[in-house]
């Protein structure tokens, strides 16, 4: 059994303690201390990281028989006393926003009926899956009441009860283990079980920023953001909303509207481009099937890159080409990675599918079709090989 010390004082970032036991693990070693600062994964929050006796601590495994086992980079002596030191940069983004999650879910619970049923820490958010689903004012009104207890710099304390100590003191949520339980109190709002580490005062969280909510499993899925998180966010989101602005030349309140109306001009451009090349599909065909190179066997092999063109204009002039008889047609896109459309006539004998998977499994990429028309896409390499190699499958 391993003392956890980070139970009684989450902001204990150096420690000593004495090494129980050290067992080699692949590359690895597994160490047991008496006692331990370091954090292991479980109830939604990653392990802690840091060094211990020097060596790098990868991961804390929180074992079944109430120890906690170090993987870390190095052998340690069993007997000897090791110094540990918590990455505190970590253990207090833990801290923000797994105490954050605790004030999220009182509010819900308080503001719209809403429990908790799930709670993880990710590296880059956290979420909550709350067991309703809920309206854009219910999130609302959760996340200002949530910051408004962080504003009010109440106290977050531990405390140890019973079981039975527990039941009679109106937690949150019940208790998913027995024994004695570690309940953390956040004065006049909420107090609940939870093994993980805590800030000491609402004020340490900064700010609960809900990003962003989604329906799940009949509930609600809300992704928050807290104390340096949230900052970062907002570092991030400026950027990207000054940058916008200054391209579209706009205010950031007029973003919306001015991509809606780039959204919609690159429609109606995409739309124009394709009808011209349809039209000029028919022209290009004619050129190529003139310019075409004639094949043993009398069929005229028609072998082209144009650069710039998408798959549907590539289909069109292949196909306008095979529209001609005796004609087999090759069409690649340019630049790189490369489009290829091969279509043949009707008395044609060879099959496009064929040459498109012989020229993937040569390039690369992936595509199909049919024995009359194919098409493929990703093709790497140099395009002048492409085309010999297209000359070489189509029998020029």
């Amino acid at each position: 059994m391993t003392e956890r010390l980070y139970y009684t004082d989450a902001y204990l970032a150096e420690f000593e303690s004495e090494v129980t036991a050290c067992t080699p693990a692949a590359d690895r070693f597994e160490v047991s201390l008496a006692g331990t600062a370091f954090y292991p994964t479980g109830g939604g929050q990653p392990n802690d990281l840091g060094t211990l006796g020097g060596r790098a601590v990868l991961d804390v495994i929180d074992r079944e028989d109430a120890g906690v086992t170090h993987v870390v980079d190095g052998p340690l002596d069993p007997g000897a006393r090791v110094i540990g030191v918590v990455d505190w940069t970590r253990r207090f983004d833990h801290m923000q926003q797994h105490t954050g999650q605790h004030l999220l879910s009182a509010a819900f619970e308080s503001v719209a009926q809403a429990q908790t049923s799930s709670f993880h820490l990710g590296a880059i958010s956290s979420t909550i899956d709350l067991n309703r689903v809920l309206s854009p004012i219910d999130i609302a009104a959760a996340e200002g009441e949530a910051n408004r207890v962080v504003w009010l710099d109440r106290e977050v304390s531990v405390c140890f009860a019973s079981a039975g100590e527990g039941a009679a003191l109106s937690l949150r949520k019940e208790p998913a283990r027995t024994g004695t339980l570690r309940l953390i109190e956040v004065a006049d709002f909420d107090r609940s079980a939870c093994g993980g580490t805590h800030v000491a005062r609402t004020g340490a969280v900064g700010i609960i920023a809900i990003t962003g909510w989604e329906k799940f499993k009949g509930g609600t899925r809300v992704e928050f953001l807290c104390g340096g998180r949230a900052l970062g966010r907002i570092r991030e989101w400026r950027d990207v909303f000054s940058a916008t602005s200054r391209v579209l030349s706009v205010l950031p309140a007029g973003l919306a509207p001015a991509i809606e109306r780039l959204q919609a001009d690159n429609k109606a451009l995409s739309k124009a481009a394709r009808e011209l090349q349809a039209q000029l599909a028919v022209h290009k065909a004619a050129e190529l099937v003139s310019a075409g190179v004639p094949a043993a066997d009398g069929r005229i092999v028609v072998v082209q890159v144009f650069e710039g063109w998408d798959a549907s204009g590539l289909n069109a002039v292949a196909s306008a080409a095979a529209a001609s008889p005796g004609v087999c047609a090759a069409v690649f896109s340019s630049p790189t990675p490369a489009l290829v459309v091969v279509a043949r006539s009707r008395d044609a004998s060879v099959n496009a599918s064929a040459v498109v998977k012989a020229l993937l499994g040569r390039f690369g990429g992936k595509g199909g079709g049919k024995p009359e028309l194919a098409q493929g896409g990703g093709l790497a390499g140099d395009l002048t090989e492409m085309v010999a190699a297209a000359r070489e499958l189509l029998g020029a």
